[in-house]
């Protein structure tokens, strides 16, 4: 037995038959020992997931270690991730887990992390050289939901229409928009509301998680491929979903608009839009501002863009051009940029003919999963180099994706090479 094992050892590699017999990995762990590490690795930073493995399973490994061993299975990860692109740009990528789903969807969105080059762990102190890093993010899922013939919801929703709440969510995409929002910090949690089953709208299957710093062309064809993995061209209603962002329009009209894929703009981003308008048009916290964002939304909410377009601009020339140089604040511009967003969207705005398609209008899973990779990789005191900020992402979207690759992965054979870390482990004789 001894021989054929032997055998099976690449050439330089580290392992001793006694690894072989023990099923210890090129690490010095078990498998099981190495899967435990990377989720507690990819969920939280690598101080408390050190102290959590130490608590809970017995594992001492230290955060630098933690942080080589996800950075490797990350980086394998990306690995596999490539070799299906790669596939499938040569159209040998196989439909993984054919979905048949009546609606499927696609929504891009990105998160940000700080990147540097001497980084050595993800809560080292701050150097002259780190700098904000965007990484992009897609939410893949499938709907259950059906075709009507008529609109089954002609009403905006309660939600849109509750002024508290319009305020709240404009100050959050606002803080976001600019960067001002952390994870570090925390509002006070609003008592949950007990939400009323609505049978109209399409409820959610499977959601798969895509996540990486690539650039917009080299992560469309992420998207794609996936898009082809899961088999998600072959639902009967497909959308993408999506803000107003270049980059994910471009994504959508190279590889999904070819697909049938319906262009959907995030309708939350526009109520935004036109509550900033709104106000800006009437006067900030003024019973006519609001009166001015409802008559506003209901236009939007009925697709209604040419009636929408002419009330916002009819507000803008009563207001006048901004000047320029203006502030950022000036209600001549927060008006103009936000016609200026209708506008160059208003092909994305038929709500009623996507709501009778089965198909989402809003991108929230996409911002929930921003929020959820941003709790691990984004902090004022958290700096990843390319490599780990990379490896990061992948093994934190792997454990947020439903669609069963985080077993997928594992299942597959880890390729063998030099121990992680300085003089982890040494050849032995």
């Amino acid at each position: 037995m001894a021989a054929c094992v032997s055998a099976a050892r690449p050439a330089g590699s580290c392992f001793s038959p006694l690894d072989d017999l023990l099923g210890l990995t090129t690490e010095g762990y078990s498998p099981q020992a190495i899967r435990r590490a990377i989720y507690a690795a990819g969920h939280d930073s690598f101080a408390q997931a050190s102290q959590t493995l130490k608590e809970l399973a017995g594992l001492s490994i230290s955060p630098a270690h933690l942080q080589r061993l996800l950075t490797r299975v990350g980086t394998e990860w990306a690995g596999r991730r490539d070799q299906e692109v790669q596939a499938f740009r040569d159209k040998a990528l196989p439909v993984g887990c054919e979905s048949h789903a009546p609606a499927a969807s696609v929504m891009l969105d990105g998160g940000r992390l700080q990147v540097r080059d001497d980084a050595s762990a993800d809560d080292a102190p701050a150097g002259n050289d780190s700098h904000w890093r965007e990484f992009k993010a897609a939410s893949l899922e499938t709907w259950h939901s059906r075709v009507r013939a008529e609109d089954p919801q002609p009403s905006p929703p309660s939600r849109l229409r509750d002024q508290d709440q319009v305020s709240r969510l404009a100050a959050e995409l606002k803080a976001k928009r600019s960067g001002a929002a952390g994870p570090s910090n925390q509002r006070r949690p609003r008592p949950r509301r007990r939400k009323a089953k609505n049978s109209a709208r399409p409820r959610k299957l499977v959601r798969a998680v895509l996540a990486s710093l690539a650039g917009s062309e080299a992560f469309g064809w992420q998207v794609a491929a996936e898009v082809q993995r899961r088999g998600l061209d072959r639902a009967a209603s497909k959308a993408c979903v999506c803000d107003g962002q270049k980059y994910n329009w471009s994504i959508w009209e190279m590889h999904l608009q070819p697909l049938g894929f319906v262009a959907v703009l995030d309708f939350v981003h526009l109520v935004v839009y036109l509550y900033a308008a709104a106000q800006a048009a009437s006067g900030r916290g003024t019973e006519a501002a609001w009166a001015l964002y409802q008559g506003w939304l209901h236009l939007a909410w009925a697709g209604e863009v040419a009636g929408l377009l002419r009330g916002m601009r009819r507000e803008g020339e009563r207001l006048g051009q901004p000047p320029a140089g203006s502030a950022e604040e000036d209600p001549r511009r927060v008006l103009g940029e936000a016609v200026g967003y209708v506008e160059n969207n208003r092909k994305r705005m038929d709500y009623p003919r996507y709501r009778r398609l089965g198909l989402p209008t809003s991108s929230a899973t996409v911002e929930s999963t921003i929020k959820r990779l941003n709790r691990r990789v984004k902090g004022t005191e958290k700096f990843w180099k390319e490599g780990g900020g990379e490896a990061v992402l992948q093994v934190r979207a792997a454990y947020l994706s439903e669609d069963g690759r985080v077993n997928r992965y594992w299942a597959q054979p880890r390729p063998r090479g030099r121990a992680v870390g300085s003089g982890r482990l040494r050849p032995r004789s």
